[in-house]
């Protein structure tokens, strides 16, 4: 139960990383059509930014810190057992 749960988790943080990645890939698009002076890209952005982007990078963002400081436990607590 445990193994498929992290699965699962370790699954949807996959996803999410990808989706963030195509919106950096947007953004940059964006941005050099803004430049261009084409303005309705980086206005879809900014729509999007606080309802779906910013979501997306905070569960990235938090995911991966849980996910490092449940690997540092491990290594502890498994190194601390090994000096009994």
């Amino acid at each position: 139960m445990n193994i498929n749960f992290r699965k699962i988790i370790d699954n949807i943080l996959v996803f999410n990383f990808f989706i963030v990645i195509i919106f950096a890939i947007y953004f940059l698009f964006a941005v050099i059509m803004q430049l261009n002076g084409v303005f309705i890209y980086i206005y879809y952005f900014n729509k999007f930014w606080n309802p779906l982007i910013v979501p997306l990078i905070t569960i990235l963002i938090i995911g991966t810190l849980i996910n490092g400081i449940n690997s540092w436990l491990k290594n502890k607590l498994h190194s601390q057992e090994e000096d009994i």
